[in-house]
């Protein structure tokens, strides 16, 4: 019975954006990216700096369940060229390890300070795996963005959840690409 209630809880919030049309699923990815802007902003209010001296930023919806050893979540998004005004929809899959068992939802905002971070990003997609790693900062100096994980450089990231912005991001096994159906 528990594994259906946490399947249930991890697909039923797609459900809706299987039947929905493609400018329907537009437009709710579009209110979530203002909904998760606004809270960031509350919560971190350096953030809205930072966006608007960056190149861009992306901006998703995830939803996660692990059961005993496995785990997995999905979720979609938006990137956003400051300087053109572009939007590119993506999706994000992540696979996990390890013992465990719940369901987390959280949202993630990317800051990419130049357009050659921000263009790798939409268009060759990405993937975080072994090889990164996420550094913590607690000012605004130099090359840190206050709040923010730096996840790459040029590339930093803050994840918000029902708590407000996490202390830790787990990005293992994620992998971010533009969504065909959306663009």
């Amino acid at each position: 019975m528990r594994v259906v209630t946490i399947f249930l809880a991890l697909f039923l919030p797609y459900a809706s954006a299987i039947a929905a049309s493609p400018e329907q699923q537009r437009q709710e990815i579009l209110k979530m990216e203002k909904e998760t802007l606004a809270k960031l902003y509350d919560l971190q209010p350096s953030a809205k700096a930072a966006i608007s001296k960056a190149a861009g930023y992306a901006v998703f919806r995830n939803l996660g369940v692990k059961i005993l050893f496995a785990g997995g979540g999905s979720g979609k998004g938006v990137a956003v060229d400051r300087k053109t005004n572009t939007r590119t929809y993506m999706r994000m899959g992540e696979v996990q390890a390890g013992l465990g068992a719940g369901v987390k939802k959280f949202r993630v905002v990317f800051v990419f300070e130049n357009a050659d971070a921000l263009n790798t990003f939409v268009n060759q997609g990405w993937e975080f795996g072994g090889q990164t790693t996420a550094a913590a900062t607690t000012g605004s100096e130099g090359a840190s963005i206050a709040g923010a994980l730096s996840v790459s450089p040029g590339v930093w990231m803050y994840q918000l959840t029902d708590a407000g912005v996490a202390v830790e991001v787990t990005a293992k096994g994620t992998k971010y690409w533009k969504d065909s159906e959306l663009n």
